[in-house]
């Protein structure tokens, strides 16, 4: 079990690593990765910042559950369940969905906020279930 000045280090470290991502961005793909990180934030008002695979996150319950990260023309969520992919195809259908559950965002376009909040309760969803 971590000490609770571990843990106080860790979050520190981690708010250390954030800064950095995000500073080390261009200005453009920083405002949009900054609306997406606010946009989950504001779905999920419980989660804690993170930071693994090289990218942010945020975690519940002490797990990483979505990751973010910036790219030269687009922002990109993680992960997307094919269930989620399938309840929401209508709203996800103008986006580029790659991978193993990765949705992109053009960097020249808007950020579709209430979409991301409805991906991350999704998201959530998923997990709760889960755990019963």
């Amino acid at each position: 079990m971590k000490s609770s000045s571990s843990s106080k280090h860790s979050a520190k470290e981690t708010r250390a690593q954030v800064r950095t991502y995000l500073a080390a961005l261009p200005a453009n793909a920083r405002r949009h990765i900054q609306k997406l990180r606010a946009a989950i934030r504001a779905a999920a008002p419980g989660a804690v910042e993170s930071f693994g695979y090289g990218m942010p996150a945020f975690s519940l319950d002490g797990k990483p559950f979505v990751w973010y990260a910036a790219w030269k023309r687009h922002s990109s969520f993680y992960p997307l369940s094919e269930a989620t992919t399938r309840s929401l195809a209508a709203e996800l259908e103008r986006y580029e969905i790659s991978g193993k559950g990765t949705v992109r965002f053009r960097l020249d376009e808007p950020l579709p906020a209430a979409l991301v909040k409805q991906l991350v309760k999704a998201r959530i969803a998923e997990l709760r279930k889960k755990q019963k």
